[in-house]
């Protein structure tokens, strides 16, 4: 009896002693979670709870408004055009004031049939609307939701002598602040990378480093061999590199608030990787790290023992199709170019500004695009001595009608009163989003090529090359003008 008593007071004794243990362990919890509420609030720890004030990305006012026309439906890709009234509009336009005896202009369907034309196969300077050949046959190629890195490498870890790789791997629109995933232009910030590869130096003990660049990427043919001379003060081309920042534009103060959004043409750094390095080099110095003597580049060999190491920082840039988009809309002659070199590494052709066209060349005959009369002297339209035939153009744009793996060079393409180049060559606020087109202009160039969709529901390609146009305005009011009517067909 008495044994039984003292197990029961024992086993009062534990019950007493765990429900103290529990007590004690819940209120040590709701004091730490009440402690951690507390300091993620007032930010000494980072969480979902805060009390700070929220940042909130304010936009600018509204540029006028346009109402679009009624939508038209899901595309009817085989709703034929009426070939009578598709001819009148061709007719209406080669017959128009400014617009001159040089001009060839194509509309054709889904199927590839040219319903109406004039001059189908006269060979004519295309300008910039070469740019869509170009982005057809990088897209069906390339992988457009792929990015382009750009890496830092430990070369030397001696905290006594220690030096660095800055490695580019094409991309020129980087920021030289935070990296901002709002826009494209400025994706990747060397700021960021900065701040990325000071932490890493930290972990190994280096507060100084010598820094060099890798800039190797596209040889050293960067610029196709005539477009200098329609490059005058170097507003519209520099040389194709491996990194840059925003595209090398020399803004001096006047850049936009958008950097997606500008229509002006600053001159353009002719040395963009070394641009990039320095600022890379003032951005180290601001995280914390000494670079000591001046930034160089590296040779072949240098970017070959750099295939064997990790990198200690990365940043990357927006994907290929949001690029693209950005060079059709902007008609970004150098990103152009780009995109031909990165066809011709892809497809194994020469790494040259002859090696893109080829390239370019050899994937459209691939997809069945008409190239006898092709001739590229880039893959840009800037340097003078390229001609096509609209026959050509045209069936490029009947390609972006059908669905394949190419759509980011249909997507990219400029929308008549909304954005890109052809922002304002909406001549009728009934077809208001119902055109995705891509302009060219030189001096004695104006073309215009693309895609509708009519407004009974079907669609259509058309392409317009004018040469030595008697009046350009009016040459281009012209051009506005049958746009406007091909989605009334």
């Amino acid at each position: 009896m008495q044994q039984n008593s003292e197990s029961h007071a024992q086993y009062i004794r534990a019950v007493r002693a765990r429900r103290l243990r529990v007590i004690i362990t819940v209120a040590v919890t709701v004091a730490l979670c009440a402690a951690y509420i507390v300091a993620d609030a007032t930010g000494l720890v980072h969480g979902v709870i805060t009390t700070d004030p929220v940042s909130v990305r304010t936009l600018g006012a509204p540029q006028e408004t346009i109402p679009a026309a009624d939508f038209p439906g899901r595309a009817d890709t085989g709703k034929t055009i009426d070939t009578e009234r598709a001819q009148t509009l061709v007719d209406a336009l080669t017959s128009a004031d400014g617009v001159g005896s040089d001009v060839s202009v194509a509309i054709a369907q889904t199927d590839g049939t040219i319903v109406a034309s004039h001059e189908l196969t006269a060979p004519r300077e295309p300008a910039s609307t070469m740019k869509t050949l170009t982005s057809l046959a990088a897209a069906s190629q390339l992988n457009m939701g792929s990015t382009l890195a750009t890496n830092v490498y430990v070369t030397n870890e001696d905290p006594q002598s220690a030096s660095i790789v800055l490695q580019g791997n094409g991309d020129m629109l980087l920021s030289s602040g935070q990296s901002d995933p709002n826009h494209v232009n400025g994706r990747a910030g060397l700021a960021t990378l900065a701040n990325q590869t000071a932490a890493a130096l930290g972990k190994r003990g280096i507060t100084s480093v010598k820094l060099a660049y890798d800039d190797t990427l596209f040889g050293t043919q960067r610029y196709p061999e005539r477009v200098g001379e329609n490059n005058g003060d170097n507003l519209y081309y520099t040389g194709v590199s491996s990194m840059a920042i925003d595209g090398g534009r020399q803004w001096n103060g006047n850049q936009p608030a958008d950097p997606d959004l500008f229509e002006a043409y600053p001159p353009l750094s002719q040395n963009t990787a070394q641009d990039t390095a320095n600022m890379f080099a003032a951005k180290l110095r601001d995280a914390g790290i000494t670079v000591t003597g001046g930034v160089s580049g590296i040779d072949n060999a240098g970017h070959d023992k750099l295939a064997k190491l990790e990198p200690v920082a990365q940043v990357r840039s927006a994907t290929l199709s949001s690029i693209m988009r950005f060079m059709l809309r902007h008609s970004d002659n150098t990103l152009a170019e780009e995109f031909g070199r990165l066809l011709a590494i892809h497809m194994h052709e020469d790494n040259s500004p002859q090696g893109a066209t080829t390239a370019v060349r050899r994937e459209l005959e691939t997809l069945h695009i008409p190239t006898g009369d092709l001739q590229m002297a880039d893959c840009s339209g800037l340097s003078p001595g390229s001609h096509l035939t609209v026959e050509t153009l045209v069936s490029v744009q009947e390609r972006n009608l059908t669905p394949g793996n190419a759509v980011a060079a249909a997507e990219g393409l400029s929308i008549p009163g909304l954005v890109g180049t052809a922002e304002y060559r909406l001549a009728s606020a009934n077809a208001a989003g119902l055109m995705r087109v891509k302009t060219g202009s030189l001096s004695q160039v104006t073309a215009l090529t693309g895609n509708v969709s009519r407004q009974n529901g079907g669609v259509a390609a058309f392409s317009i090359v004018i040469n030595n146009p008697k009046d350009v305005t009016k040459a281009k009011a012209a051009m506005n003008t049958f746009m406007a009517g091909l989605t009334e067909l």
